[in-house]
């Protein structure tokens, strides 16, 4: 249902599709979230939506498919961490997006406050308490309240089209 009460459209395989490569359009910026699962072990995955939300209070957001191996760590763990990724950092983004490896055995990595993973040479990073989940169709989106910021600098990987890219020059 739609805010107004009238039931959402459903898209047809060809016009999901169309509406995805149309969003493409939009470059964004690349991240890892990183926490713990129930048994406590690191837990991480690439992202793409990650966004501001206020400075006062200082809030973000994420999304994480409904669908995905981390979902119930993500919404139910009290804190996660947000690395923003460099351009040099297509590998760890190809890492923690894929499935059925040992992701934290293949980087560099430490625990940080409320012994979440923290991903080391990241451009930025986010340490944030879960303030909110949000139903978003296929997506839930995940309110963070920031506890926690540094940058180390470096030009950001981005996004676009389906493929990673970088900045252009100035």
């Amino acid at each position: 249902m739609t805010t107004d009460g009238s039931p959402a459209i459903s898209l047809t395989p060809q016009r999901s599709r169309a509406l995805r490569d149309t969003l493409g359009h939009f470059a964004t910026g690349v991240a890892v979230v990183t926490t713990r699962d129930a048994k406590g072990e690191p837990m991480g995955m690439t992202v793409n939506s990650f966004n501001s939300v206020s400075l006062d209070p200082a809030l973000v957001l994420w999304s994480v498919d409904k669908q995905s191996l981390g979902y119930q760590a993500f919404t139910s763990r009290g804190h996660f961490t947000v690395h923003v990724l460099k351009t040099d950092q297509q590998n760890l983004a190809n890492l923690f997006a894929g499935r059925g490896v040992d992701k934290f055995g293949r980087t560099k990595w430490h625990w940080g406050p409320d012994r979440v993973p923290r991903l080391e040479d990241c451009a930025a990073l986010f340490h944030c308490r879960l303030a909110q989940c949000i139903d978003g169709g296929d997506h839930t989106i995940l309110l963070g309240e920031v506890l926690e910021f540094s940058a180390q600098g470096g030009e950001p990987l981005v996004f676009h089209r389906g493929r990673y890219r970088a900045l252009a020059g100035d």
